[in-house]
Parts: C-alpha cells; sequence; structure tokens
C-alpha cells in the first residue's frame, strides 16, 4: 500500500515539475539594469509572438509615465536600431532620479537586455554609444560654500 501512495505522488510531482517547467519557458525573459545619475532601472524583455510593442513602466504604459515624446524615443532607440520593436513586450521598474535620468537608465538596460538576448548586437548598440554608462553624478557641496564649487563673495576689508 506504501508502494501505492508513493508511485502516486511522484506521478504528481512529475507532473507539478513539468508544469513549472513550462510555465518558465512562456515566461521567459531577458533582464538587465540600466543607472544614470541617481535613477537605477530594471528592465525586462519577454519575447513576443505578436507584433505589438508594449512597454510597462512602474505599472504604468509609457505614454502615461513619459508624456513628453522625446524621452519615449529615447526609450525606443534601441529597438528601433536593432529592429526589434515589434518583438518584445517591456516590463520596467525604475526608481530615483528625475524623468530624463530615468529614461536614460532604461535605455541603458534595454540595450544591455539585448546584448544579452543576441552577442552580435552588441557591436551595433556599441557603435552608437547606447552601451556606455554615463557616470556623471551630482558634486556634492562642501562646507563654507554656497553650492558645491560656489564661494561667497570675497571682501578685501
Amino acid at each position: 500500500m506504501t508502494t501505492k501512495k508513493t508511485q502516486e505522488t511522484k506521478d504528481i510531482s512529475q507532473e507539478v515539475k513539468k508544469e513549472t517547467q513550462e510555465e518558465k519557458k512562456s515566461s521567459r525573459y531577458f533582464y538587465a539594469i540600466g543607472r544614470r545619475k541617481t535613477s537605477i532601472a530594471k528592465v525586462k524583455l519577454f519575447p513576443t509572438k505578436t507584433s505589438k510593442n508594449v512597454i510597462i513602466v512602474n505599472e504604468r504604459k509609457i505614454n502615461n509615465y513619459f508624456p513628453i515624446v522625446n524621452h519615449q524615443d529615447i526609450i525606443n532607440a534601441p529597438l528601433a536600431l536593432t529592429g526589434k520593436d515589434d518583438k518584445f513586450k517591456v516590463v520596467i521598474k525604475v526608481v530615483g532620479g528625475g524623468v530624463s535620468a530615468q529614461a536614460e537608465a532604461i535605455r541603458l538596460g534595454i540595450a544591455r537586455a539585448l546584448v544579452i538576448l543576441d552577442k552580435d548586437l552588441k557591436k551595433v548598440l556599441k557603435s552608437e554609444g547606447f552601451l556606455k554608462r554615463d557616470a556623471r553624478e551630482v558634486e556634492r557641496k562642501k562646507p563654507g560654500l554656497k553650492k558645491a564649487r560656489k564661494s561667497p563673495q570675497w571682501a578685501k576689508r
């Protein structure tokens, strides 16, 4: 009787493993992180069979999160350059920084994810400068100064 139960549990566990493997295959994605100033963007590229480009930023559509068309163009640039703009659903979680820094962080994340997907795209993306992290940060304010470098007016007497 115990052998029958163990056989049933093995069969059930094998079915569950098959289902989870199928789910993993269907939910397979390419992940990368992009940074700019104090913004951090976590990008996931999900391959889709439909020819519809869907970009979701912080659980909102790209048009709602970035109403300025220039920022949308910055984000779409790596996909458009490689010709893969209609082959992925892009889900992005971005925190910190301003709107422009967030857009550039997302662009870097998408470019890195595309390189993980296909190594041949690295040359094209690198030549356009999409794989280079812009490391410029805001300089800190020093004591005794009004701003990072601006000092109070000097008077001789």
